[in-house]
């Protein structure tokens, strides 16, 4: 398989999420808010081609900034994070990655942060599928900030323009995304 360039990757990744991710229609969201469309981004995520193009923009997109880890909030970053892994050490980059749960589990070791042991000196980007308001990533934050660990910013596939990046901003945290979702027309 030839290596795509940046732009290839993303245009493809476009088409994807125009095709097959997309939904018009009336729909309400975790945040509770109405909205006349729906990006399930794990329609994209949870396929080979989806995975493989996240992952890829993605690591392109993080790779000044040498992180440590890359995670964030189950579900939506759940599959971003295990292509993301795979291609890290496929590219001799290997990233350590982490689920951020809701809530610490009841059971077994009563974790909240699921992955590799996370010390505080590591330097970590939480990653999810669409953003609306951010509270998922806001909240997986806090949950880092806990012990001690550095969040140096966030990326998701799009942005949905409806508070997220200022939400994150009062948590001293930059979003940035590889969509906006007025690239779609919205």
């Amino acid at each position: 398989m030839h290596t795509q360039n940046p732009a290839e990757l993303k245009r493809n990744l476009f088409n994807l999420l125009n095709n097959q991710a997309l939904r018009r229609g009336k729909f309400v969201l975790s945040s509770g808010k109405e909205s006349n469309y729906y990006l399930d981004g794990r329609v994209i995520t949870l396929t080979p081609e989806g995975a493989y193009l996240v992952a890829n923009i993605i690591l392109d997109m993080i790779k000044d900034e040498s992180p440590d880890a890359i995670g964030g909030p189950t579900l939506g970053a759940d599959p971003m994070v295990g292509a993301i892994a795979a291609l890290s050490h496929i590219r001799n980059l290997p990233l350590k990655t982490f689920i951020v749960r809701k809530e610490a589990k009841a059971h077994g070791m009563g974790k909240q942060i699921e992955g590799p042991v996370l010390d505080k000196s590591d330097r970590v980007v939480l990653v999810d599928d669409v953003a609306t308001t951010g509270k998922a990533i806001v909240e997986a934050k806090l949950v880092l900030d806990k012990i001690g660990v550095k969040v140096q910013k966030a990326i998701v596939i799009v942005d949905r323009n409806q508070g997220a990046s200022e939400n994150l901003a009062g948590v001293g945290l930059k979003l940035e995304s590889i969509f906006k979702i007025t690239d779609f027309g919205l």
